[in-house]
């Protein structure tokens, strides 16, 4: 409920649309964000196998996300922003499920129960998991990150106190 009301009831079908519209609209604008900070540490030709990087982009994929959902939420003053977390915990389930049924070998994984294969995978910097071609932090950490932490901002700009 926002504002003392439920929100849900009473909406016509063009109302539930730019709903839709403004959800998927804020949930582009943190994945950009994330591109955005991915570009800027690309720029600089990090070591792969260095976890410094890894460290800072993570930082700044919750950052800088949050400090843009707070100046879009500031200034358009949409409710909608503040749900984007929504995104990001479907987009996070889905690559769960997908980590979970790729096949594990040699080298990757190779006796790892479903918790370390989701751990590995997603929140280690150093030894992962060797699944998703190495992606797991792009797909699986920094894109949710992002509309998570986008959803953050939006609420600190939009109820401060």
């Amino acid at each position: 409920m926002t504002n003392g009301r439920d929100i849900s009831q009473g909406k016509s079908l063009g109302d539930l649309g730019r709903e839709a519209f403004w959800f998927l609209s804020h949930t582009l604008i943190a994945i950009v964000l994330l591109v955005g900070v991915i570009v800027a540490v690309s720029l600089n030709h990090p070591d792969p196998d260095s976890t410094t990087p890894k460290v800072l982009t993570t930082f700044l994929a919750a950052l800088i996300p949050m400090l843009g959902g707070a100046i879009i939420a500031r200034v358009q003053r949409n409710d909608i922003a503040l749900y984007t977390w929504i995104s990001g915990l479907v987009i996070f389930s889905i690559v769960c499920v997908w980590v979970l049924d790729l096949p594990t070998g040699k080298g990757l994984c190779e006796n790892c129960g479903a918790v370390d294969k989701l751990w590995r995978t997603f929140f280690t910097f150093r030894h992962g998991s060797g699944l998703m071609g190495g992606d797991g932090l792009l797909i699986g950490t920094w894109l949710p990150l992002s509309t998570i932490g986008y959803a953050i901002g939006a609420r600190l700009a939009h109820d401060p106190y």
